[in-house]
């Protein structure tokens, strides 16, 4: 078993994991107990006073007998049995035997403080593969190591060296943070505390020796004080869990927010470096989670604005977005926004919005984004009359009210009509944004609003990308599709190369439309072929060993009759003689030259972490130049596919461009949708290349011309 794969192997099992123990303690030790100030025992020791922890508090410090007031003893052997939750805080060579003696002591769960293990070498790794087989085999729960431990704001418990600012909020829908790294952990149970958004738990992981994220997602899932789970991590050693994890939070009506460093090449190396964890395929992890009902956010201040929104809004943001501003340039700004990250702001005027109209003077025009100009401090009803009439139309679903603020006397008459307005109730999410970040605005005037969990944020660029990210969150999972037709189990072997005209064999019986092709031995046998179907025809190469026949001339296009087969067929047999002397082949495929239409590319991949995917997007230069393509998971609708290939960069192109006819994309979702039903039925596969794949006008369909199967 590989390194790898032991760090993987706690996270592998359907088994749940119980945390109870660890992250609801009622029993606690602290090995390397202390007082001198900075100590981590000092301090682990200090929380746990601070937040009036009413159970045992056991001390181990072999150099005193009482820590302020409290009995010390010399060992963890001198503990006493079935302790809840310990926590190291000692240097690193003494963990592993620390872990042993608590092992021994039957007791229920350990957070290791100490880094040095799988992201600092061999030894490091070695160690801490050691620490998972301990906790295996004892059935104690470890929290990291390299980690800063949890707090439980509900039960007010804290186990972490830490100290954060004292949570002032309340309220029913807590936010739950689980990151690998604890310093980000902390940044955002800051901000979020900063912000008035409840919280349930903050939880660092580490480097997940025992237990890893998806553990602890999997609580969060359950856990009935916990309704939002922000996430930072860095590796998914368990994806199939995480994914599971994620759709028992989803079908619990909780919302998860992720951010996953390293999606550069740079990036992926620090994470490997911080956490001892081997980065994985971004694009592939985030496809799948945003299936599962995760959204994936790109930085700490999106996820940040995005756990709070979810968090306040009972009602998730969906739909169209009307935006209220006060700038003839900034609503400008906005739709340029808005087409940039795909945000949908529903054109409104004065003709369709009877509602709106009434509510603004006669200067001010119906419009999506809306600008009231200045004339909301002359007549602050104004933003109560254009709010209810945002609320009343069923274009919208989500409102966002863009303020100038400037200074705190305008910016209060302001947000004294907006509260007001809001205060009267609302049927339809809406969030507050300033347009100045550095204008002025009363405590109190922010503290209104969040008392009546409306978001409010310093820009209204940030409201807008975070509404995005929210409005596009899947809201069915992914579809069932029926693998057991499309199953290509017992056809194909482990390590193989599929040739074309075989991988057309199997594909083409599960619903994936080729050109008419024939399989010739013999030079007499491709000319017939090619009599029967029709010219001009392309000779192409078929062995295992050659997936790339162009490369060695084994491809030869626009045999016009008979003669032209034959000196073809010579001309390919010279070709290969010359590039791969020795070559047998399984024949020669003879081929209708297909017509010219639009180049695509269709391709599958069983990903070993995170299953199948499809990749599908523009072919020829396109493919290479503007990498212009979008990874789906299998399993998804017609209509799904469909709205996923109109994203594409170029898919005006598909739709008429300048007067061209419209191309059959729903052809091309049935191959896409086809191919997904091979690949999930077939782990055994490891890629399938449809390359290229040409569509037609609409009614013509769409046809592969090669097709490549790895396993």
């Amino acid at each position: 078993m590989s390194d790898h794969l032991i760090l993987e192997k706690t996270g592998q099992g359907t088994d749940v994991l119980p945390l109870d123990r660890l992250l609801r303690p009622r029993s606690v030790a602290i090995i390397g107990a202390s007082d001198k100030p900075g100590a981590l025992g000092a301090s682990v020791l200090a929380n746990l006073v601070r937040q009036g922890f009413a159970g045992p508090i056991h001390l181990v410090n072999p150099k005193r007998a009482e820590i302020a007031g409290r009995p010390c003893v010399a060992s963890v052997d001198d503990l006493p049995e079935g302790v809840d939750a310990a926590i190291l805080a000692i240097p690193r060579a003494g963990v592993l035997d620390a872990i042993r003696a608590l092992a021994r002591r039957k007791a229920g769960a350990v957070v290791v403080f100490s880094a040095g293990f799988a992201e600092d070498g061999p030894q490091g790794l070695a160690d801490q593969q050691e620490i998972g087989r301990i906790a295996a085999e004892s059935g104690m729960v470890v929290e990291g190591p390299n980690c800063l431990g949890f707090v439980n704001f509900v039960d007010r418990i804290s186990l972490t060296f830490i100290t954060m600012p004292e949570p002032r909020a309340e309220g029913d829908r807590r936010v739950g943070i689980v990151s690998q790294s604890g310093a980000m952990a902390a940044v955002l149970a800051t901000t979020m505390i900063a912000r008035e958004v409840p919280l349930s738990f903050y939880i660092s992981t580490g480097n997940e020796a025992a237990s890893g994220a998806e553990d602890y997602l999997g609580h969060l899932a359950a856990d009935p004080d916990t309704h939002v789970i922000g996430m930072i991590v860095e590796h998914f050693r368990a994806p199939a869990r995480f994914l599971a994890a994620a759709r028992a939070a989803r079908a619990a009506g909780k919302v998860i927010v992720l951010l996953h460093p390293g999606r550069s090449a740079a990036g992926a190396a620090s994470a490997a470096t911080h956490t001892g964890a081997m980065a994985g395929d971004y694009a592939v992890m985030r496809v799948q989670a945003e299936h599962a009902g995760v959204i994936v956010v790109d930085s700490l201040e999106e996820l940040g604005d995005v756990v709070e929104i979810v968090a306040r809004c009972t009602e998730m943001p969906a739909g169209g977005t009307g935006v209220l501003a006060e700038s003839g340039a900034f609503k400008a700004m906005m739709l340029d926004l808005a087409e940039d990250i795909g945000l949908e702001l529903p054109v409104l005027g004065d003709a369709d919005s009877p509602a709106l109209r009434a509510a603004l003077p006669d200067f001010v025009p119906v419009s999506n984004p809306l600008d009231v100009t200045a004339q909301g401090l002359v007549d602050p009803g104004l933003y109560g009359r254009t709010v209810d009439a945002l609320m009343g139309d069923a274009r919208i679903g989500v409102i966002v009210i863009a303020l100038i603020q400037t200074e705190t006397s305008t910016s209060h008459i302001k947000f004294d009509a907006v509260s007001t307005a809001l205060e009267a109730g609302t049927t339809k999410p809406v969030i507050v944004a300033g347009v100045d970040e550095g204008g002025r605005v009363l405590d109190e005037d922010i503290a209104r609003l969040r008392a009546l969990n409306i978001p409010y944020l310093p820009t209204a660029d940030r409201a807008m990308r975070a509404v995005a990210r929210i409005v596009r969150r899947s809201h069915g999972d992914v579809g069932a599709t029926a693998v057991n037709a499309a199953a290509l189990e017992g056809l194909v072997t482990a390590g193989a190369t599929i040739p074309e005209y075989r991988s057309k064999q199997l594909l083409g019986a599960r619903g994936i439309a080729f050109p008419q092709w024939a399989l010739a031995m013999t030079v007499e046998e491709a000319t017939a072929a090619a009599d029967r179907l029709g010219y001009p025809v392309v000779l192409k190469a078929q062995a295992a060993a050659l997936p790339h026949k162009s490369d060695a001339g084994g491809v030869i296009v626009g045999l016009a009759d008979a003669a032209a087969v034959a000196a073809g067929w010579a001309r390919l047999h010279a070709n290969l003689a010359s590039a791969r002397p020795g070559l047998a082949l399984d024949g020669v495929l003879v081929e209708a030259m297909a017509e010219r239409g639009i180049e695509l590319i269709v391709g599958a991949r069983n990903d070993p972490a995170w299953g199948p995917v499809i990749l599908v997007g523009f072919g020829g230069v396109a493919a290479e130049l503007l990498h212009d393509v979008r990874l789906l998971p299998a399993g998804l609708s017609a209509d799904e596919i469909i709205a996923e290939i109109r994203r594409l960069r170029m898919a005006p192109l598909l739709d008429g461009f300048r007067g061209a006819e419209r191309m059959d994309v729903a052809a091309v979702a049935a191959i896409v949708q086809a191919l997904g039903a091979v690949v999930a039925a077939t782990p055994l596969i490891r890629e399938i290349d449809l390359n290229p794949v040409i569509v037609y006008p609409e009614g013509r369909g769409a046809l592969a011309l090669d097709a490549l199967i790895s396993t």
